[in-house]
């Protein structure tokens, strides 16, 4: 195993305790040989000290290893230590995200030439078995889209805010000081976590190469209380979103940003720091996976799962799956994209004000679905809802109505996912 924090202690605790259902479910007796760390002097529960190492290259060119276990994170020297163990002939176990998103061809490459399994299960929703279901039970069908909630950290964040009406920046605080969020949160408020986890899940649902540089990415670092409160009115729930689907012209989009959703959707009510990823597919209909996203034990469930598969190809002959990149469909530019916007706008409180914005929206080609206003001394705040309009309509409507006259400022743009057309 490559590393040992939270994650790798789990495995290691759970290989020892349940070692006897490993083996009768694998066939195979597995046993923890070597694990690499950066520091040796740390004592860890469950981890004998004859098999730590600093030399994490004495792990990869072990010839009595079979099976490497990647949970040290990050993009060198993990890339480096896996292509190598793969050159060995070692199979791969990795829940590292943001590698896969980043250099998933190459290191699906290196395990096809040299006959070797390559598993994922944990690099996306924890414990949340989604990545074998779409690889393996859906796989039958036509995906047309995949969204989800695959980042708790933002999730814990925007729960509180709606049950409680906080502001962004506190629950930050509280979240960090609860464990929730990172000392330095950047990864998962501004949406690069799930990023990552949306460029595997867009990949696996299309059959397509896709990275993280194809997601557009959007985090939550902007959205204020004002914005919680008015989602709330119109009965509806602000979630940080990873969507990937198939456009008009068969392209793929995938995109993460603050979206609102409709309290009846089944995603509105995933809370805290659990995740889910709702699958809409031509024959199967609407599937939803649900669970922990985070944390030792579920992430070290989703490994022993693909430890015990890995082990079972071994012991009675046959190999996992590959990459499936066979479509080769092109990614949608941002700017084509199409969807529904709530723009919320402080303007001044005087007659015509109104027809002029509408008047704007209407120039850029931008329906208006629902407008809402309210006055407030010189000032009034005006909340447009829109019809499916492509980004790039949205973009020059908010830039013209940034330099009306009767506009103030534009509070916020967020995007609606839901009925309306």
């Amino acid at each position: 195993m490559l590393g040992c924090g939270v994650v790798g202690s789990s495995v290691a605790r759970l290989l020892q305790e349940d070692s006897g259902d490993f083996a009768a479910r694998s066939g195979a007796t597995l046993k923890l040989a070597k694990v690499a760390v950066k520091n040796t002097a740390t004592k860890r529960d469950h981890v004998s000290a004859s098999i730590i190492t600093g030399d994490a290259q004495s792990v990869v060119n072990d010839p009595a290893i079979d099976i490497v276990i990647e949970v040290m994170g990050g993009i060198e020297p993990a890339r480096e230590l896996i292509l190598t163990a793969i050159k060995n002939g070692k199979s791969i176990i990795t829940a590292n995200k943001a590698l896969l998103a980043l250099h998933g061809a190459e290191l699906f490459e290196a395990a096809d030439k040299n006959g070797v399994d390559l598993y994922y299960e944990a690099a996306v929703g924890g414990a949340i078995p989604i990545l074998r279901p779409m690889r393996e039970s859906i796989v039958g069908d036509h995906v047309h889209r995949v969204m989800g909630i695959v980042n708790g950290t933002t999730n814990y964040i925007l729960t509180k805010m709606d049950e409680e009406g906080s502001a962004f920046a506190d629950v930050l605080k509280e979240a960090q000081a609860l464990g929730f969020a990172e000392t330095d949160p950047t990864a998962d408020i501004e949406g690069h976590d799930a990023a990552a986890k949306a460029a595997i899940l867009a990949g696996l649902a299309f059959h397509s190469r896709v990275t993280s540089k194809d997601v557009y990415c959007e985090g939550i670092s902007k959205i204020s209380a004002r914005d919680v409160a008015v989602a709330r009115d119109m009965d509806h729930v602000i979630k940080l979103l990873a969507i990937a689907e198939l456009t008009s012209d068969n392209q793929v989009s995938v995109r993460v940003h603050p979206t609102l959703i409709s309290r009846q959707h089944p995603l509105a009510s995933v809370r805290n720091a659990f995740n889910a990823v709702f699958v809409e597919a031509e024959s199967a209909g609407e599937l939803m996976f649900y669970g922990r996203g985070a944390g030792g034990a579920p992430t070290a469930s989703a490994i022993l799962g693909d430890l015990i598969a890995i082990a079972r190809n071994k012991t009675r002959g046959g190999e996992g799956h590959g990459e499936s990149d066979y479509a080769e469909l092109a990614i949608a530019p941002i700017d084509n994209v199409r969807s529904r916007y709530l723009i919320r706008l402080d303007v001044a409180d005087k007659p015509g004000v109104l027809a002029t914005v509408a008047q704007l929206f209407a120039s850029n080609s931008v329906s208006i679905e629902t407008v809402r206003q309210s006055g407030r001394g010189d000032s009034a705040e005006l909340i447009v809802a829109t019809h499916s309009a492509p980004e790039s309509s949205l973009k020059k409507t908010v830039a013209s109505l940034a330099q009306s006259d009767v506009v103030k400022n534009v509070e916020s743009v967020l995007r609606i996912e839901g009925s309306a057309k």
